[in-house]
């Protein structure tokens, strides 16, 4: 695959990355994940342009750190609604058999809605938000590492500066506002990156000697 093809496809998905986290555009997710599908492919074909497999080797180990750090994240989750959330509800409602059908016949005891009824499931809700924050980090490092490795092959300086933003707007996402924006933010610079890709320049072949 040519890289003309290869910065295209790559500004394209940085592009629908960007856009897809806008509230008017967004489809659930399907946005974000066709256009980092594009950019994945973008970078298998310029690691293999470039002859630098930590390009796609790199981007690949952030992805699959971040996939790894949402499953354990929404299995905490549900760990924590199976158990803490049944305990406090038996503690709401004092009479409770255990059948969820009988819940909207019984009448709940405000007396009992206590904080202390309510930590372990927020303890388990912070759980999860701690290793998305975790994994966030790792996987985003990765992504920088691969994001340096183009950048110095390519000479296309804002590739770096891409990975960069978005490392720093995984460390700050605990900033919720500013963390998400400087990561938004690197999406759109990525895009820019890939289309300032120029092909490399042939070498002039040496003279024979007589």
């Amino acid at each position: 695959m040519s890289i003309e093809t290869s910065k295209t496809l790559g500004g394209v998905g940085a592009i629908l990355m960007f856009i897809g986290i806008i509230p008017v555009v967004s489809t659930y997710g399907v946005i974000e994940l066709i256009g980092l599908i594009l950019v994945m492919v973008a970078l298998y074909n310029l690691g293999s342009y470039y002859t630098e497999r930590g390009i796609f080797n790199n981007a690949l180990y952030g992805l699959i750190a971040g996939i790894v750090g949402g499953v354990i994240a929404v299995g905490a989750i549900i760990l924590s609604v199976l158990t803490s959330l049944t305990d406090f509800i038996y503690t709401l409602y004092p009479g409770w058999n255990g059948d969820w059908s009988a819940l909207s016949g019984l009448t709940p005891d405000p007396a009992n809605f206590t904080l202390d009824a309510i930590v372990p499931f927020l303890a388990g809700i912070f759980a999860a938000l701690l290793i998305l924050w975790v994994f966030a980090i790792i996987a985003t490092f990765f992504v920088r590492r691969s994001l340096i490795s183009l950048s110095a092959k390519s000479g296309v300086g804002l590739f770096s500066t891409a990975g960069l933003l978005m490392l720093i707007g995984a460390v700050l996402i605990i900033a919720f506002g500013i963390g998400l924006l400087l990561i938004w933010i690197s999406a759109l610079i990525l895009a820019i990156a890939f289309f300032r890709l120029k092909p490399q320049e042939t070498q002039p072949a040496a003279p024979s000697q007589m």
